[in-house]
């Protein structure tokens, strides 16, 4: 299992510590010690399932369902405009320090809901999981552990995130902590933005 297992533990790590509006996410829930436990664990659930799906040789799905990569590029540029406008427009507001003993923010419906969108109306959640560790998971004859050391990165990823988050609260009791970040977020959403645009 070691052989297969740690490659894929490896590969998935790599790509997902890259800042991306999944744990962007993640880190503003954990500041705010709002729904942590069920962002992360739905985060990591939904890696899993595309992971899954990978390994299991879905990869091609973009090449039998030809309008599936142009539907999710746009519906995820439409998205990642409207969330990052959004982050700009409490940056600009700013002012208040947010309460960050207490879980403020949306419901947990509408934060799961943001979930799911960030994941899958996000191309490049596709491109990472489906595509790139399904093509080199077909490099190992123990896919199956590849598979299982790509999940755990995923899971052991989110959650440490979002727990740790915490440590940085201090910080982040100065109203300019939270116009930084909300900047920071809002800018690396239409970054992503202008990628899928222009692929």
């Amino acid at each position: 299992m070691g052989t297969s297992f740690l490659p894929g533990f490896v590969l998935s790590l790599s790509l997902i510590l890259a800042i991306g509006a999944q744990n962007a996410f993640v880190l503003r829930q954990g500041l705010r010690r709002s729904h942590v436990f069920w962002v992360c664990l739905t985060f990591g659930l939904s890696d899993a399932i595309l992971i899954t799906a990978g390994v299991a040789g879905s990869g091609g799905l973009a090449i039998l369902v030809p309008w599936f990569e142009p539907l999710m590029r746009y519906g995820g540029a439409a998205f990642l405009i409207w969330y990052g406008a959004s982050n700009l427009l409490s940056a600009w507001r700013g002012g208040a320090v947010m309460e960050l003993s207490v879980g403020t923010g949306a419901s947990l419906g509408a934060t799961l809901a943001t979930v799911l969108a960030l994941t899958w109306l996000n191309p490049h959640v596709y491109l990472d999981t489906v595509v790139l560790i399904g093509s080199i998971s077909a490099q190992y004859d123990d896919r199956l552990s590849f598979g299982i050391g790509a999940v755990l990165a995923s899971f052991m990823f989110f959650f440490a995130l979002g727990c740790g988050a915490r440590l940085l609260a201090p910080v982040f009791q100065r109203p300019r902590a939270w116009q930084v970040l909300d900047t920071g977020i809002g800018l690396t959403m239409w970054a992503i933005d202008a990628k899928l645009l222009v692929m």
